[in-house]
């Protein structure tokens, strides 16, 4: 009687250690995978409207730019090198606790103008039919021209007036970059406290 009653609890103690070190495993995959591949992020703001909404979830590829290890600030070789055009997570400079996202529109060598509503790159007018704009009276909309410095990239909002971004606290240096957005998981209405269905899977352009 005494040896069958060991055995239940060597047999509970076994199942207990499988399954922590199942969830053990488990989460150690995840957090390689948050490292090296993929990041989650959730938009808080309307700063990139109408290409990206409140309350959008997506993930992030942070391999095509390399993944940082963590606490040795040493960057992998990545795919390539953002570009303009690329929608891209990063830290923001003012304060690096904090994720952003926003639009590259230059690069490193590359001179920055805006106008109105225009925006130059190297003098000239970029077609940009993702931006907007809200008609606040009496907002600058004038900037630059800045010519982007080594190391660093220029990043914008689509939606320009409301939009906190390289013209308010300068280019972004590259080793804050985090990786390139791919696509919507999930989208939660906040208004209407509903399931945007039409945006899941939508490929960010």
């Amino acid at each position: 009687m005494e040896t069958v009653r060991k055995k239940r609890r060597r047999g509970k103690k076994s199942i207990v250690r499988e399954y922590t070190e199942i969830i053990i495993l488990a989460v150690a995959l995840a957090l390689f995978a948050r490292t090296f591949f993929i990041q989650a992020f959730r938009i808080p703001s309307e700063s990139m409207e109408e290409t990206l909404l409140v309350g959008d979830f997506l993930f992030a590829n942070k391999l095509i730019y390399g993944p940082k290890i963590p606490f040795l600030n040493i960057r992998l070789p990545g795919v390539r090198d953002p570009q303009p055009g690329d929608i891209i997570i990063f830290k923001y400079p003012l304060d690096q606790q904090t994720d952003y996202i926003k639009r590259c529109v230059a690069v490193a060598g590359q001179t920055v103008e805006m106008k109105g509503t225009k925006l130059y790159i190297d003098g000239v007018l970029q077609e940009e039919p993702y931006s907007q704009y809200s008609n606040i009276p009496g907002y600058n909309r004038h900037y630059g021209p800045i010519t982007i410095p080594e190391g660093h990239i220029f990043m914008m909002g689509d939606n320009r007036d409301n939009s906190a971004d390289s013209r308010a606290w300068g280019p972004l240096p590259l080793d804050l970059v985090l990786g390139k957005a791919m696509f919507i998981y999930f989208s939660w209405n906040p208004r209407s406290h509903s399931v945007r269905f039409s945006r899941i899977g939508d490929i960010i352009r």
